[in-house]
């Protein structure tokens, strides 16, 4: 197989920048989702934007610049919100901003908690007029969001086709995750990276009769051409150009997401707002979450993976390993006992 598609997403939920070549490490891609939106009310805790409740977040578009993100409001024909200076400016965001004046604020994103940086009164004023309501801009930084459920591959340990002192090795080699220290992630939802196939994008267009499906509205990283649809339900490791690169783990179930109109803000209308009860007829295959359809596989990055590794439009990606039943989602999602941070003893 060969990689079709390459994305990144700096500020989480705005639209995606595709790319020709990235550079990978255990959080991602180079400056994915680093950076988060919340609705903020005085009281009340900071809310994520998502596409699936917040389908104006289609209609920011980003583009990194130097050492900056650039982000643009595309005002849609039909107007959310009233006309104001904010929306012909382009906002600058730096990719690496100094922390040190930051004051934190804990965000909650899937029951997965991090103490993250608030951007300040000139970020959260230009999204908040954008959007029409409080808006605030979050950084990442130095801080971590735990994985929880059996997401990660240190979960549960996986046999090593090199034997256990290879396997012993590997987990030891260098990356920004160090050898013996849990996954974490950035504000990705679940994983850091997710890979969709062009094969299964097909099946979904053919459903159809308007034509055919944007991948980018599954938002993935990484896009293969894929053999058959539906096969990488059951990929369990991949090859990078000939050498051990990624460990997929759970499916990506779906939300409403899929069905929002980029250009207006708004679900669209006509068969392409159906795009989820279509795949619901028979994609509702993983026990954990038997109400979503599931398009697309969670990965990780093996712990053996250079620190300057790359991936490149063309490059050549096997399947190594697969399973032979679907794996199931178990991430605590709703179950608010379950909310932690990284630091916080499971």
């Amino acid at each position: 197989m060969k990689v079709v598609a390459l994305w990144v997403y700096p500020i989480k939920g705005l639209r995606g920048i595709r790319l020709e070549r990235a550079d990978l490490g255990p959080q991602g891609i180079k400056h994915d989702r680093n950076f988060m939106l919340c609705r903020v009310e005085e009281g009340e805790e900071p809310l994520k934007l998502q596409l699936s409740r917040f389908p104006q977040c289609a209609l920011f578009s980003q583009e990194i610049v130097g050492d900056s993100i650039q982000v643009r409001y595309n005002v849609p024909e039909e107007p959310l919100v009233p006309p104001c200076p904010e929306q012909a400016e382009v906002l600058e965001v730096p990719l690496g901003p100094d922390i040190t004046q930051l004051r934190k604020e804990e965000v909650n994103l899937h029951q997965s908690k991090v103490n993250a940086y608030r951007m300040g009164e000139r970020y959260d004023a230009w999204f908040t007029a954008c959007f029409g309501f409080p808006t605030a801009l979050f950084y990442i930084g130095d801080e971590r969001r735990p994985i929880l459920g059996t997401f990660s591959p240190d979960s549960e340990p996986t046999p090593h086709p090199k034997g256990w002192l290879a396997a012993l090795s590997d987990y030891m080699a260098p990356g920004t995750t160090t050898a013996g220290e849990p996954n974490w992630l950035t504000f990705s939802d679940c994983a850091p990276f997710l890979i969709t196939t062009g094969a299964s994008l097909a099946n979904v267009s053919a459903r159809l009769a308007a034509g055919d499906m944007e991948m980018a509205k599954f938002r993935p990283n990484i896009v293969l051409d894929g053999d058959k649809e539906w096969d990488e339900d059951f990929w369990t490791r991949l090859t990078l150009n000939g050498r051990p690169a990624f460990t997929l783990t759970k499916m990506c179930v779906r939300c409403t997401s899929v069905n929002v109109d980029y250009d207006t803000g708004r679900p669209a209308r006509g068969e392409r707002g159906t795009v989820l009860k279509k795949l619901m007829a028979d994609r509702r295959v993983d026990r954990g979450a038997k109400y979503s359809p599931v398009f697309g596989k969670y990965a990780f990055l093996d712990r053996d993976v250079p620190q300057d590794a790359t991936i490149t439009l063309g490059d050549d990606v096997q399947v190594t390993r697969r399973s032979e039943e679907r794996p199931v989602f178990d991430w605590p999602i709703h179950e608010k006992e379950a909310a932690r941070f990284y630091s916080d003893k499971v």
